[in-house]
């Protein structure tokens, strides 16, 4: 029971965790991995890609570019070759 609310506890700090200005993003990136981490010690499952999502909708707007293009990457993963 108490490593269930510790965890708890540890995923509502990585759902509050915001990137600060003065922070780089693999900085941010360490942060919210430490925390999964933490929450993975306690046995409660935490996907990478919660982690993912959540450098995505936060990053600052001067890497929204890179984020584009990331994210129409993986549209053409998915897609055939002959339809590129």
């Amino acid at each position: 029971m108490i490593k269930g609310m510790l965890a708890l506890n540890l995923v509502r700090e990585f759902e509050m965790q915001k990137m600060k200005k003065s922070k780089t993003i693999k900085e941010y990136a360490n942060k919210l991995l430490s925390l999964a981490n933490k929450v993975r010690l306690f046995g409660s499952n935490f996907f990478d890609s919660r982690i993912v999502e959540k450098i995505l909708v936060i990053v600052p707007e001067r890497f929204e570019a890179t984020i584009t293009s990331l994210r129409i990457l993986k549209i053409c993963k998915n897609l055939p070759w002959q339809n590129l």
